[in-house]
């Protein structure tokens, strides 16, 4: 029995492949009921796995002033939500086994509307407390997409990545840019971070027709998946055989840890420039509004390393040259960045934005392609971005902490820089042809 079979054409007496409660057949055909409606909310949803956070990080110096924050304290308007990025990611694969994963991307919809609404309530607790509820959204929608797209694209799924990966760059995007602009046409940065509830109920409408064509969460009772497309794996019956299979642990895998450790050392690195990029260029001279601008180019570069490394690393046995490609780009734009950030910044933008775009896009079809079946991709993907994420949340806190201690950015640099090579270490074993 194969991926694609279903109850109508299985042998009389044997499992179901894949079943709901509701008794519907396997899961890649129902999707495709929708198509463009599934494509759609995919896009949608994605653009709001960064938007949220991005467009905080123009607005830190008056978050600073208004609460009377220090470097260190200020780092943690960003740092936050990146720490329940990572607590949120480990919750997440259950409550998409529970409840279904349509309810729950659509339930963290509208989780993320509500914390960007209490982020802007006239208190430094509700500012964090909405970080919190925003980390939280936004650690669901991660944890799940890559579930989703290898469940119901098997065939595409390195394409799909690109796709939602590339609408998650242009996400942030659209935050850093509009983020200072918003901030004088609505009267304030409270203003401006409220306004990121309308996209994130916006998607969750867009998302509803998901929850009307999937009415019972999907719960496997027996997997027959393929590893990677090269055989098929025998049906399993009911019982303590199918409950080992489905809680094999992802954790006691070399190749898993590699894959996360690859993922939070990108994630470390890229959300020190979100907390950062802004502040580096205006301690060096730069207007804020320069300084925004670019980092709103960093973002939009971003968006062709995301597109493009995914659909490169789905046509690759081994994905090692795009390891060393973008960790290159990404170290070599920090190096630009502590010896001539005024005067390179539009390179080191370009350079870092292409790294940084194609790391996270090989980051995630890492576990796309590292997972033999839609069940393990969803639990590497949880485990990937739990372990990632909490990496992830230090590293804006150390640089801010770094920089406070030394009064210069150089010792965060080279810290960033170390984090680079061992994400050349661990990219390099995570990228060989093998799957957990």
């Amino acid at each position: 029995m194969t991926e694609g079979s279903t109850t109508a054409s299985a042998p009389a007496g044997a499992p179901a492949t894949i079943r709901s409660s509701a008794g519907t057949d396997a899961p890649r055909r129902s999707p495709l009921a929708h198509p463009a409606l599934l494509l759609v909310g995919i896009v949608l949803a994605s653009l709001n796995m960064r938007a949220a956070l991005s467009s905080v990080s123009p607005l830190v110096g008056e978050l600073a002033q208004e609460y009377g924050l220090s470097s260190a304290t200020s780092s943690l308007v960003t740092s936050v939500p990146v720490l329940f990025l990572g607590l949120g990611a480990f919750v997440a694969p259950w409550l998409g086994r529970r409840f279904g994963p349509e309810r729950v991307l659509f339930g963290a919809l509208l989780l993320l509307a509500a914390g960007a609404l209490v982020r802007a309530l006239p208190s430094v607790t509700a500012l964090y407390g909405g970080g919190v509820l925003v980390g939280t959204a936004i650690a669901v929608l991660n944890v799940l997409m890559p579930g989703l797209v290898k469940r119901d694209f098997p065939d595409r799924a390195a394409a799909m990545t690109s796709v939602y990966t590339g609408s998650m760059i242009a996400g942030a995007t659209l935050g850093a840019a509009a983020s200072v602009p918003l901030e004088h046409a609505l009267g304030g940065w409270r203003g401006s971070l409220a306004s990121w509830s309308v996209l994130a109920c916006f998607a969750a409408l867009a998302w509803l027709p998901q929850l009307l064509i999937r009415r019972a969460p999907l719960q496997v009772r027996t997997v027959a998946g393929t590893g990677s497309g090269s055989g098929a794996r025998p049906a399993v019956a009911p019982g303590t055989a199918a409950r080992a299979l489905e809680h094999r642990s992802v954790w006691r895998s070399p190749l898993a840890w590699q894959v996360t450790l690859f993922m939070g050392f990108q994630s470390l690195w890229t959300y020190v420039l979100i907390a950062w990029m802004p502040t580096i260029f205006t301690d060096h001279g730069m207007s804020r509004s320069t300084a925004g601008v670019i980092f709103a180019f960093n973002n939009l570069v971003q968006v062709a390393g995301a597109f493009a490394v995914p659909l490169l690393a789905g046509r690759m046995r081994s994905q090692r040259p795009l390891v060393v490609l973008v960790t290159s780009m990404v170290a070599a734009g920090y190096v630009g960045l502590m010896v001539a950030p005024v005067q390179g910044a539009w390179l080191w933008s370009a350079a870092l934005g292409v790294g940084q775009g194609g790391a996270v896009g090989l980051a995630l079809t890492l576990i796309v392609l590292r997972s033999g079946d839609a069940m393990t991709a969803a639990r590497l993907s949880g485990m990937s971005q739990t372990v990632g994420y909490l990496l992830a949340a230090f590293g804006p806190l150390a640089a801010g902490t770094l920089h406070q201690a030394t009064g210069s950015w150089t010792a965060p640099i080279i810290a960033v820089l170390g984090i680079c090579v061992a994400a050349l270490g661990v990219g390099l074993l995570a990228a060989r042809d093998r799957t957990v």
